[in-house]
C-alpha cells in the first residue's frame, strides 16, 4: 500500500466507522419495529437463549431477514448505479432510469406468469435475462443516429423504462388471477422476505460486490478517456462488458427478490463522490455502505406511511429521489 492510499485509509476510517454504526442501529431499529410488539433485545437475546418465545422467533425468522435483504439490496443499487454512471460518463444513470429494472421486471413478471411452478431459485436467471435486455435496448437507443451523449442516452433508457413498465402492467390487468401479490412487489418491497431469500441473493450480491472492487482500478483508468485508457494497456471494451454484466448481476438479484426499487442507484454514488472524492476504489465500499444504510432507514420509514399496515419501500426512495433526479437534470443542463 503506497503512502498516499495509506493517508486516504486513515482520513476515510471515520467515516466509515460512523457509518457502520448508523447502519446497526438501523437494523436493530428495523427488528423492533411492526405490528408485533417487539424489542430489538428480543434478537440479541434469541442467539443466546435455548427457549425462544413468540418476540424471539419474529425478530429472527422476520425481522433480522428483512434487515439484511435490504442492506443486501441497498449496497447492489448503489454499487451498480456507481458503476453505471462512470462506464457511461453519465450522472443521471441508475439501474431504474435506464431500464434495467424495468426489464428485469418485465421478464420476471412474464415467467410468474406464464411458466407456473418455478422456483424461487430459478426466479433470479429470469431477472438478469431481463435485465440484459433493458440494459442492451437502452445502449443500442442511446448509441444510434449522431452518436451517444448523456442526454441521449438518459432519455432513451426513461423510454424504455416506461415501455417496458407498461408492458409488465398489461400483462397484470389481463392476469389477475395469477398476480395478486405482483403490484406490491412492483413498487419495490422487501417486506415478506425469509431467510431463504438471503440464500438465494447472497451469491449473487457477493459475486457482484467482490468483482466490482477487483475492477475499480480499471473503471478509474476508464475514467481517464478511451484514449489514456488503452495507452495504459487497458481494453476498454473488456471492461465495458465485464462491468456491465456486473451490473446485471447486481440489479437483476435484487429485482427478483424485491421488485424494481428506484433511485437508490442514482442518489448514493453522487453523495459517495462528494465525500470521498473520484477514486472508485473508495467510491465503490462507500457506496455499498451508504446504499444499506439509505435502504434500511428507507424501509423504517415505509412502516410509518400506513401504520401498521406495510408499504413498499419503493415509496420512500421515490420520494427522496424523484427531487434529486430533477436537480441533476438542472445542475446538468450542459449534459448534451
Amino acid at each position: 500500500m503506497t503512502k498516499s492510499s495509506r493517508n486516504e485509509l486513515f482520513r476515510f476510517l471515520p467515516l466509515f466507522v460512523i457509518g457502520i454504526f448508523i447502519l446497526v442501529v438501523g437494523i436493530l431499529i428495523s427488528t423492533s419495529i411492526g405490528m408485533a410488539d417487539v424489542r430489538f433485545t428480543h434478537l440479541i437475546e434469541s442467539f443466546f437463549i435455548a427457549e425462544l418465545t413468540k418476540e424471539h422467533l419474529i425478530a429472527q425468522t422476520i425481522r433480522l431477514p428483512r434487515a439484511i435483504i435490504a442492506c443486501l439490496i441497498g449496497a447492489s443499487l448503489a454499487i451498480a448505479g456507481a458503476i453505471m454512471q462512470a462506464i457511461t460518463r453519465n450522472p443521471l444513470a441508475s439501474p431504474q432510469i435506464f431500464g434495467i429494472n424495468a426489464g428485469a421486471s418485465f421478464v420476471v413478471v412474464a415467467s410468474s406468469i406464464f411458466l407456473t411452478g418455478i422456483s424461487p431459485y430459478s426466479m433470479v436467471y429470469f431477472a438478469f435475462l431481463g435485465a440484459a435486455l433493458g440494459g442492451m435496448l437502452v445502449y443500442y437507443l442511446g448509441s444510434s443516429g449522431e452518436g451517444m451523449t448523456p442526454v441521449k442516452l438518459a432519455l432513451a433508457g426513461i423510454s424504455i423504462h416506461f415501455f417496458l413498465s407498461a408492458i409488465t402492467e398489461g400483462l397484470i390487468i389481463f392476469n389477475e388471477d395469477t398476480t395478486e401479490g405482483i403490484l406490491f412487489w412492483l413498487a419495490g418491497s422487501v417486506d415478506s422476505t425469509s431467510w431463504q431469500d438471503v440464500r438465494i441473493i447472497s451469491p449473487w450480491v457477493l459475486l457482484g460486490i467482490i468483482g466490482s472492487f477487483l475492477l475499480a482500478s480499471s473503471i478509474n483508468v476508464l475514467n481517464l478517456g478511451d484514449d489514456v485508457a488503452s495507452s495504459l494497456g487497458q481494453n476498454t471494451g473488456w471492461i465495458r462488458v465485464l462491468s456491465g454484466l456486473l451490473v446485471v448481476i447486481l440489479a437483476g438479484s435484487s429485482v427478483s427478490i424485491a421488485g424494481p426499487i428506484g433511485f437508490v442507484g442514482l442518489i448514493v454514488p453522487h453523495i459517495t463522490r462528494n465525500l470521498v472524492g473520484i477514486d472508485y476504489r473508495w467510491i465503490l465500499p462507500f457506496s455499498a455502505l451508504f446504499g444499506a444504510i439509505l435502504l434500511i432507514y428507507a424501509d423504517i420509514v415505509a412502516r410509518f406511511i400506513s401504520f401498521p399496515y406495510e408499504s413498499p419501500v419503493g415509496i420512500v426512495t421515490a420520494l427522496v429521489g424523484a427531487p434529486f433526479f430533477f436537480y441533476l437534470i438542472k445542475r446538468g443542463r450542459n449534459l448534451s
